[in-house]
């Protein structure tokens, strides 16, 4: 309704202004000569210019997408934000070449950018879609092809434009369009792999690695166009302020895309060569559904990581190309060392972080099986492990005291508690932990 009634009157004003005009001067190019030269002619039909353009933006809005989901709608009001202030910052840049043709290439460039960004949301949407109609394949298919196709032919004109005239405002329009059109790529790229994933019976295990390369890709692209830009803009104008921010962007974005590359492919080969398999008791005795696609695991293929959790080995080589943590618990798979994998071979499959109401309760911390700080047979008194927090030792036929081993670090809470203010008198805690026949004399 809000809608009708600006387009309503805005029609209205344009229609006195050229009226009035039209009767005092008689003839059409006077007419003409006469709005050119009066301000308040000029602002209402630039008004009429905006509702046109808004006017558009809903019809193909209507014809590529339909209707908008409440993300979608929050990620373009959000960015619109944003790009509208990088153009103030452009207009006080570019203030000499200042005109109504300098504004409406910005316009169109703002009205292409929302496009760009909403495909992206929607095409990222499939992804989460369980349905996708063969409309939505049309609709994507062909806004592709011609956000692809203007953004090819804007920084053709810029780049013919700069050739024959020289240096101008048209560098900064070639760039945004080049930016723009590796957008379109990225866009593509993506559709392509979802529709395969889509299309094939059983998950994509690899559909992750791709996305995860062409992100980089895309994103070192951005920041090469962006550094060219810089450099060109301060050699032939001056230093472009609207362009910081969208190139540290891109910049921050190369890093993250080339840290999970790094990441993914440490995890991966870490759960190839260092989790072992889990057995058939392992799978009996613990859940033996994957939370990460809600199937039983029956028979091989199942890994059990460092805190004993079991999932499907091509569920965690998908999860790990997004995040290297523990699906349930969040553990961090890089920062435990190697010999927490093999330490932890003799907990049953099922057992996770320790509860530790129970450890600051009292109970006795389970029994550690190897590693370097395995309790030596006869070794009695007391040992500090190199973090400076003990573990109870279980086992006391064969030794009494301390000693460090790769599940201390699931009882840190615990200890952290029991130990914080020290030994404490007449040992503290340990006479609450321990058997009073094996604690020293005082």
């Amino acid at each position: 309704m809000r809608a009708f009634l600006l387009t309503l009157g805005s029609v209205v004003l344009t229609t006195a202004v050229i009226g009035n005009a039209y009767y005092q001067k008689k003839q059409f190019y006077p007419s003409v000569v006469y709005l050119t030269k009066s301000n308040p002619s000029m602002a209402i039909i630039y008004l009429q210019a905006f509702v046109f353009v808004i006017l558009m933006g809903k019809l193909m809005r209507k014809v590529f997408f339909g209707q908008l989901r409440a993300a979608e709608m929050e990620h373009l009001i959000e960015r619109s934000w944003y790009a509208v202030t990088e153009t103030c910052l452009a207009f006080t840049v570019f203030r000499d070449d200042f005109s109504p043709k300098f504004v409406a290439l910005f316009t169109l460039l703002l009205f292409l950018k929302c496009f760009h960004w909403l495909a992206e949301d929607r095409v990222d949407y499939m992804e989460r879609s369980p349905v996708i109609s063969y409309l939505f394949h049309m609709r994507v298919i062909a806004l592709l092809l011609l956000l692809g196709f203007l953004d090819h032919a804007f920084v053709a004109h810029a780049y013919h434009t700069t050739l024959t005239k020289g240096a101008s405002v048209q560098v900064v329009f070639g760039f945004e369009y080049a930016i723009l059109l590796s957008i379109v790529a990225n866009i593509y790229v993506k559709y392509f792999l979802h529709t395969m994933d889509l299309h094939s019976e059983n998950p994509w295990e690899n559909k992750a690695v791709y996305l995860l390369y062409t992100e980089l890709i895309i994103s070192f692209v951005k920041v090469v166009l962006y550094l060219t830009f810089m450099a060109i803009m301060i050699k032939i104008h001056t230093f472009p302020l609207f362009a910081i921010r969208p190139m540290y962007l891109s910049m921050r974005a190369f890093k993250k895309a080339f840290n999970d590359v790094i990441m993914s492919r440490r995890a991966i080969r870490n759960m190839n060569t260092l989790y072992p398999d889990a057995t058939a008791e392992e799978l009996a005795s613990a859940d033996n559904v994957c939370i990460i696609c809600r199937e039983e695991m029956v028979g091989g293929g199942n890994k059990r990581l460092p805190c004993s959790h079991i999932f499907h080995t091509a569920c965690l080589r998908s999860w790990f190309q997004r995040q290297q943590t523990c699906p349930t618990c969040r553990m961090d798979v890089l920062r435990h060392p190697p010999a927490a994998a093999a330490g932890g071979a003799a907990a049953p499959a099922g057992a996770g972080a320790p509860n530790n109401a129970a450890a600051g309760a009292g109970a006795a911390p389970p029994p550690v099986a190897g590693g370097a700080g395995r309790c030596r047979p006869g070794g009695g008194g007391r040992q500090r492990s190199s973090g400076g927090l003990p573990t109870v030792c279980t086992q006391p036929s064969s030794c009494w005291g301390f000693h460090q081993s790769a599940a201390a670090a699931a009882t840190a809470s615990a200890a952290a508690r029991c130990f914080g203010g020290g030994w404490g008198g007449e040992h503290g805690c340990w006479r609450r932990l321990l058997p009073a026949a094996l604690l020293p004399a005082a």
